[in-house]
Parts: C-alpha cells; sequence; structure tokens
C-alpha cells in the first residue's frame, strides 16, 4: 500500500480492527494484509499484538469524542507517542514515499504510526467531524466517514435503518 498508504485505506482498517478487534496474532496480520499494509518487521508475534489492542482503545476516544478541541489534543497525543517526522523512504525496492516512523520498529509500532498518521490526514483533509461512534443507542462501533456528502452517523446501513425504522414508529405513534 504504497500510494496514499496514510489515506482512507488505512483509516478503514483502524475501524475495522477497533470494532473487531481480531483474536491472534495471525489474524492482525491477515487484515492488515487485506488492507494493503504490509509489515517491515520480520516476525509479528502476541506483544504486538497486546500493544495493538492497547492503542487501538485510545484510538476510539478520538472517534468517541464528539468536541473537535479534544478530538485534536487525543490524536496529537497519540502522534506525540507514535509517529517521528515524515521522511523520504525506498526500502526494499518498492518505491519512493513518506514515512512517518523510523526504520527498524516493532510491527505495533508500525501500526500505531500507520493509523495515526492516517487518521490526521482524514480528520484534516475531509474534516474533523469525519470520524465518530454509531447513533444508535445500544451499539458501541466507530466509524470513518469517506462519504461524499459526510453526513455518515451510524457505522452501518443497517444500525441506520434500524434508527430510521424507530424514528418512523415513533411519528406514527405520535401522529395518533
Amino acid at each position: 500500500m504504497h500510494f496514499n498508504h496514510y489515506g482512507q485505506d488505512a483509516v478503514l482498517l483502524a475501524v475495522d480492527l477497533a470494532n473487531d478487534p481480531p483474536r491472534d496474532a495471525g489474524e492482525l496480520v491477515s487484515r492488515c494484509d487485506a488492507a494493503g499494509f504490509v509489515f517491515d518487521a520480520d516476525d509479528v508475534g502476541l506483544r504486538d499484538l497486546h500493544k495493538t489492542l492497547e492503542y487501538l482503545e485510545r484510538w476510539r476516544a478520538v472517534a468517541r469524542a464528539v468536541d473537535e478541541q479534544v478530538r485534536a489534543d487525543l490524536l496529537n497525543d497519540l502522534l506525540l507517542h507514535h509517529a517521528a517526522a515524515p521522511r523520504l523512504t525506498d526500502h526494499a525496492g518498492t518505491g519512493w514515499h513518506l514515512h512517518f516512523r523510523d526504520d527498524n520498529v516493532a510491527g505495533w509500532q508500525q501500526i500505531c504510526v500507520l493509523i495515526s498518521a492516517a487518521t490526521a490526514l482524514h480528520l484534516t483533509g475531509r474534516g474533523i467531524d469525519r470520524l465518530g461512534e454509531c447513533e444508535l443507542a445500544e451499539c458501541t462501533r466507530v466509524y470513518a466517514d469517506v462519504s461524499r456528502n459526510g453526513r455518515q452517523r451510524y457505522c452501518s446501513p443497517t444500525c441506520a435503518n434500524r434508527a430510521a425504522v424507530r424514528r418512523h414508529r415513533a411519528a406514527r405513534l405520535t401522529a395518533r
């Protein structure tokens, strides 16, 4: 994933991992691979899984924040702890691209940098409100709004439909 690998796919990977945490290191690697993110680390193991899961809880707080300044502060803290100054790299002859991390970092650190930088680019490029927690009361899933109109408020069409049915039923009861 070298073309804009800090873009939409990485933010959607964060949503996927946060909403459905991987159960083991192999699943973590498989899901990252499916999203186009290939680790530079030789071995991704149990420690990487645990550190990634810890990080994802902090990232979820960014997604859940409703105040713009709080969201920015939380994300800035993640960037401070996980990202390095951006630089050009051509490791393994794969073509020149940006990295927001140092070389030779653990797999979990690569994920944290990828997600932190991608989230920052997503929120500054699309809008600070383009990340959130599903508005359906009983749902705790998060979403990244990549829609054209920027009006996503639910994690899935299923939750949006449930909310619409509830609004419809409530309106019918009120009309009686």
